[in-house]
Parts: structure tokens; sequence; C-alpha cells
């Protein structure tokens, strides 16, 4: 497994109000320095090393720190190629009430990656969690709420076309067996609201790539085999969904062996494929071997999408363990980011680098996945 179930989980980025042990960090963590002496790996930063690469590696930020803490600017401005904004754009954040709007700090944002050259990833136009209650509790027939639906999604892909590379069209769908959610969007209009939301997307931004995106489906099992079948039906029926994200919220310890063979079974459907969610808790506290260890299963995340030629890229769920989702969602976890709560890198900082940094061989024996990062794939 490489979740717990969700039934406290809100997905969204958090501040961490406990400050992990110094003793523990003073072993753990190695400077970027020591990281090439010790390894011999080329300079330079995360983001240059994915643009060499063509793929992304991304953040999952919030408004609140890119306006109030410079350090974390400025390792974004450097460090990453994209970025998710990690509550500004869901549907509660957007639209509390109906019809009346709050865009500010998603247009903060997007209006910040694009002073930086970074691509922004929508998320998220269709999700059960994070409803305003007169979209949850409102009570609405099938041809209100699939009106709702159809102008929510018509009015923030519009407003954002040709700024945003992907949406996450429809988040979490599923449940752990594989069944289909049974959220006021399922209840009310049964399976075609997925298909209709993709459609609707696509008049919205037709050059917007548009993905669907859940967890505990990087490897596989029951759910997302569901997924895939889901994907397989869509594309059969014309639907124009373009990319498969798996967010990759794991246990230290639970990373599935089988993500690649996962990844390349989507991709060889003709969609992208991307991790859109990264990070790895760890039990707290955390000592130097399990710091270590987590270092090695961010490296072969990575490693998995860098052989798979349609997966366009990581997004960390998160730059800072200041502001990780993890402990006040999974009280007892903690440390899941590539950067300490003091802005330092961590050993799992230097995996992504320098596993960005080597040569990589991909499905047809290239060096370099295809295509910049969120470039068009070709039909397939």
């Amino acid at each position: 497994m490489e979740r717990n179930d969700d039934s406290s989980r809100r997905p969204y980025i958090r501040r961490n109000g406990a400050l992990l042990a110094a003793a523990v960090f003073a072993l753990s963590l190695v400077t970027p320095a020591a990281a090439q002496a010790q390894t011999g790996a080329a300079s330079g930063s995360l983001r240059e090393h994915a643009q060499a690469r063509g793929v992304q590696i991304g953040a999952g930020i919030e408004a609140g720190p890119l306006t109030n803490e410079a350090q974390y600017r400025d390792i974004l401005a450097a460090e990453f190629n994209a970025v998710t904004p990690g509550n500004e754009m869901k549907w509660e954040s957007v639209e509390p009430q109906r019809g009346q709007y709050r865009w500010g700090p998603a247009d903060q944002i997007v209006a910040a990656a694009e002073a930086n050259g970074q691509q922004v990833r929508g998320h998220t136009l269709v999700w059960h969690s994070q409803l305003p209650s007169w979209v949850a509790n409102g009570g609405f027939g099938a041809e209100e709420l699939r009106g709702i639906l159809r102008d929510h999604i018509e009015v923030e892909a519009g407003r954002y076309a040709g700024r945003i590379y992907a949406w996450d069209v429809v988040n979490e769908p599923f449940n752990e067996d594989g069944s289909l959610r049974d959220s006021v969007f399922y209840r009310t209009l049964g399976e075609e609201y997925i298909a209709d939301a993709f459609r609707w997307a696509r008049e919205a931004d037709p050059n917007a790539r548009l993905y669907i995106n859940d967890y505990n489906v990087e490897g596989i099992n029951a759910k997302s085999d569901a997924l895939y079948e889901l994907v397989r039906r869509l594309r059969e029926q014309g639907v124009p969904i373009d990319g498969v994200g798996l967010q990759g919220h794991f246990i230290l310890g639970q990373v599935p062996g089988t993500i690649e063979e996962n990844l390349r079974r989507f991709a060889d459907l003709g969609v992208d494929v991307a991790i859109t969610e990264l990070d790895i808790r760890i039990p707290m506290p955390a000592d130097a071997a399990e710091i270590q260890q987590q270092a090695r299963e961010y490296e072969s995340v990575l490693a998995a999408c860098l052989a798979v030629s349609r997966c366009t890229g990581v997004t960390v769920w998160g730059i800072t363990d200041r502001h990780s989702w993890i402990p006040g969602t999974f009280p007892g976890y903690g440390a899941a980011l590539p950067y300490d709560e003091q802005y330092r890198p961590k050993p799992a900082y230097h995996a992504l680098h320098d596993t960005l940094a080597a040569a990589v061989v991909n499905d047809g024996g290239t060096s370099v996945p295809a295509g910049p990062p969120g470039a068009a794939a070709p039909a397939g």
C-alpha cells in the first residue's frame, strides 16, 4: 500500500509547526558541495538539469509563503521549471459563493510563474473535496448540477486559457477497490460527468493538456487497473484526455516497485503520464538512516519517470517541510520533502539533482525524453 485510507485526507499544503530535532538533521543533511564531492555529480540546479533532459521538475506551492518568504521565492525560481497551486485553484477557493469569484491568489501564482519562466499546472477543476457548501450540499437535480459544473469549468479554464500548460480536470474519482467514488457529481450525474468535464475543458482551453489525477494508483493494483480501464474507454470514445497523473504520496518503505511498468502501460494507451504530487513521509522523529532511505526512494520514483519517454516529469508536493501538509493530515509523520524547515537541502534533494544530471536511457534508447516540458505529444 502506498498510502493509508483517505478518511482524514485533505491534500493541500499546510504549515508544519513542529520543528525537527536539530541533532537528527546535523547527521542527515548534506551540503550541495559535499554531495557533489561524494558523488562527482554535476553542479547546477534541478531546473537546469530538468530542462536539459526535456522534462519538468515542478513544485506544489502556496500563495502565502510566495508572498512572505524570500527563501521560498528564491528556491522556487532557481530550482523548479513548473508549479502547481496547492489550493488556490480549487473550487472553494475560487468560487466560495455561487457566481462570486475570488481570483487573487490564483492570479498571483500564475503571474509569478510567468515572471520566472515556469509552466503552471492547473489544479483542479472537478474534485469531491474542498467544494464550497453551496455545491456539496445544494441538493441540485441533475440538469442544474450539470449546468453548474459546466459553468465552473468554462469560467475557470477559460480565465487562464493559454497560460496553463495542463489541467487536472478530474481529481481522485476512484475508491481503493476501483469503484467510482460516491461524490456529489457521480451520485447525481453518473460516470458521464467525467467525459463531460474533459469535453468542456477542451472547449474552454483548446491548448491545455487535460489530465485525470489520482493517488494510490502509482503501482499496479485494483485502483490503477480501474483507472487504466477508464482511460482506455474514454480514449476509445474520443474523449479529449491527454494525460494521467499519479500523485505519489508515499510512506517511507512503501514505494511500489511497479511504478515504471505502470507508467509505461498508461503511456501505451497514447497519453502522457506524470508524477504530480510527490512526497515521502517518515514516522517522526526521523533518523539519519531514514533520511537516506528517503533519498533513495525519491531517486527511484524520478528514475521510473525518466525511463518512460511519455512521462513529462515529477512535481514534489511542496518545497520545504516548513509548509508540508503531511503533519496536519497524518499525525506522527513528517520530513516528507526535499528541503527541511530551515530551507536546507536534504539528501532527497541531492538524489533528485544527481538523477537528473546523470545520463538517462529511455524507451527508444535515446538519452533525452521526448519533447520540452508541456509539449504536446503525438496522438496515439
